[in-house]
């Protein structure tokens, strides 16, 4: 199935029967539900035929004897979030939100992301694979210290440390390679961090992000009252459309689609430097594309409507819908 183009619906009945595809398997499944029932709430409150459905449970006969017509996609992480999902949903010719096979696993994958960002001249903070003790003098001392470790292969922040000495190093690198993926380290870029919400491929209201942790970890996105999030973002109109420009190419260029965040840090230069993109952002209470969406007048059910509308392909012969 294309990725390219959608169709926007002002009738609910043009959904048909909705899969709201929530939990799943991964470290990150507790968000997962989070996300999938504010979903399904949301999308119910608009008239549409939602359904729950978590595939750690007889998965995928419940989805096939479900007579679904598409899936709200609301699995973060692995087996969800990596291209595994998106790719037996297009096997089984069921549409969906979001980003397809290729974007969604090249995303998921921040070291991968990094490379071809690299490639394609996005700016990203320097960075250097560790694949054990030999690789931690020379990362050092290419990229200065403090540090910041991470798992390519998993979101919301688990499995990073940043480390501020040169002997916290194994011990992060061993935290992160505890999740089975390639394990690499990143310059810390000192400064502001922001991020940029995708939708109907346009940059909403970009957010700055002020956490009083030692990083924007796991705990301050999802549960800490403590984190302020600043929309509209106090950047000035042009800086702020740079930093969107800037967004939108790193989220084309790993071909993600419909929907998603791009983060990003800007240090002391002014040069945003891309950090990851979600290709399944959370849609919690503490969640970002909310915010941004909110601060461009579109409501939390509306958001929910339209990215719902991602699973509408184009037919042959119409015109690709270009908000």
């Amino acid at each position: 199935m294309s990725r390219a183009g959608f169709q926007r619906v002002s009738d609910a009945r043009a959904f048909g029967k909705v899969a709201v595809m929530l939990g799943g398997t991964s470290s990150e499944r507790e968000i997962s539900l989070l996300t999938g029932d504010a979903v399904y709430q949301a999308l119910v409150k608009r008239g549409i035929d939602a359904h729950r459905l978590d595939p750690a449970d007889d998965f995928p006969a419940a989805l096939l004897r479900g007579g679904y017509d598409r899936v709200w996609l609301a699995l973060h992480g692995g087996r969800g979030e990596d291209g595994t999902m998106q790719g037996l949903l297009d096997c089984l010719g069921m549409p969906f939100t979001g980003s397809g096979v290729m974007g969604s696993a090249i995303a998921m994958d921040k070291l991968r992301t990094k490379q071809l960002m690299a490639a394609c001249g996005v700016p990203t903070p320097r960075h250097r694979v560790l694949s054990g003790e030999r690789d931690f003098g020379p990362a050092i001392a290419d990229l200065g210290l403090p540090l910041i470790v991470k798992p390519a292969c998993e979101g919301s922040s688990i499995g990073m440390s940043k480390v501020q000495r040169a002997e916290d190093l194994p011990h992060a690198f061993a935290t992160a390679a505890r999740f089975g993926s390639d394990v690499f380290v990143e310059e810390w870029v000192q400064g502001a961090e922001y991020t940029a919400a995708i939708l109907h491929h346009r940059a909403l209201p970009i957010i700055r992000i002020e956490a009083k942790a030692v990083f924007y970890d796991y705990q301050a996105k999802y549960f800490s009252d403590e984190t302020r999030y600043i929309c509209p973002s106090g950047l000035a109109p042009d800086t702020e459309r740079r930093f969107a420009d800037v967004s939108m190419a790193a989220f084309d260029a790993v071909g993600a689609s419909g929907w998603g965040r791009v983060d990003f840090m800007v240090g002391p230069d002014g040069t945003p430097k891309v950090l990851e993109i979600n290709t399944i952002p959370g849609m919690t209470s503490h969640s970002l594309v909310p915010k941004a969406a909110a601060a461009a007048g579109i409501g939390f059910e509306e958001l929910v409507w339209r990215i719902l509308e991602t699973s509408m392909p184009v037919t042959a012969g119409e015109s690709r819908h270009v908000p």
